[in-house]
């Protein structure tokens, strides 16, 4: 595993992204630290990995401008508002729900606020990745997402969908979804592989399971 942790670290950096290691889940803040500056503004995609490393805490701290979507009380339009605000952040936290042995960052959202903010307007893009996200190629991200990480999504957001039911896709083939559900969650792809803009996206590998 530290052999594919480091094959891929090296596929990033020559598509222009940068990559750091964090052995532990508690390695990732200090991480996070070194690369956001005191009062920058930051906002950030659904994860349960930030949560997991104890990311969103930290964000919290009052050293950031955080843009939280999670805050409670927060109307369906108030979500909708951070969703536009996050384009104007300085930096934007995720996870990706798969990332390929050959530098590639391979993500599905339903809504989209994620996929684009990850394509563009943020000045950085930040993301924890577990070794369990790490893949052999886009083919294998995909099967990853339809089987793994949309399943146990769908049944986090309650969303009434197949995967939900069944833990796998309706069509379990790389080129076609088959679902047609009103709560689907895999609308819109990005896969992002060289990059324009040289460390724009910064991926901080973990060396445990961490996230779906």
């Amino acid at each position: 595993m530290e052999e594919i942790i480091k094959r891929t670290m090296q596929a990033i950096e020559k598509n222009r992204m940068n990559a750091f290691y964090a052995e532990k889940k508690e390695d990732v803040v200090p991480i996070i630290e070194s690369i956001l500056k005191e009062g920058a503004s930051v906002a950030v995609g659904g994860s349960m990995s930030l949560f997991e490393c104890g990311v969103i805490e930290h964000l919290r701290s009052g050293r950031y401008n955080f843009i939280d979507r999670y805050k409670e009380g927060l109307s369906r339009e108030g979500i909708g508002k951070i969703y536009r605000e996050s384009f104007f952040a300085d930096a934007y936290l995720c996870s990706s729900n798969a990332v390929t042995e050959e530098g590639e960052l391979y993500n599905v959202d339903g809504n989209a606020n994620r996929v684009a903010a990850i394509a563009f307007g943020p000045e950085k893009v930040i993301m924890v990745v577990g070794k369990n996200k790490i893949v052999k190629n886009i083919d294998e991200a995909v099967l990853r997402v339809k089987n793994i990480a949309c399943p146990k999504n769908c049944v986090r957001l309650s969303c009434d969908t197949y995967c939900k039911i069944k833990g796998h896709c309706a069509v379990n083939d790389a080129s076609y979804d088959g679902c047609t559900s009103d709560g689907r969650i895999c609308c819109t792809r990005l896969i992002c592989d060289m990059q324009r803009v040289k460390g724009r996206i910064n991926v901080i590998f973990v060396g445990e399971d961490v996230g779906y």
